[in-house]
């Protein structure tokens, strides 16, 4: 089992770039797949992208392919997500999630309660 908490959302405006961080604690983190995923208001939550324990096989939805990194260290128990350009449509809460040997959009067992990202036009 672990615990995972994202950081790094705040305030930016249209055309920044900002880097999102999920913490893990708990055993055998380099074992599990994470995702990332985005609500925003009024919408369903969508996954836009995923890393596998292994750190091959990334995967990121058509829309998010080349405004997206996600990466990994195993040795800090962290996954990263970098997003360039943000516009205000990439307004969410966003949300990391892990699983044991988890791939792609998952399925997914352990949810961090979300960080808010704002874009201002």
């Amino acid at each position: 089992q672990v615990h995972v908490v994202e950081s790094g959302g705040g305030l930016v405006q249209a055309g920044a770039s900002l880097n999102l961080s999920c913490a893990a604690s708990g055993d055998s983190f380099s074992k599990y797949g994470v995702g990332w995923f985005r609500q925003a208001p009024g919408k369903e939550r969508t996954f836009i992208a995923g890393i596998p324990w292994s750190a091959k096989n990334i995967y990121y939805p058509e829309s998010m392919k080349g405004r997206l990194t996600i990466s990994r260290d195993n040795a800090r128990n962290i996954v990263y997500l970098h997003m360039n350009n943000l516009q205000p449509e990439d307004t969410a809460v966003y949300y990391c999630a892990a699983s044991y040997l988890a791939t792609g959009a998952g399925p997914y067992d352990y949810w961090g309660q979300g960080t808010q990202v704002t874009v201002s036009s």
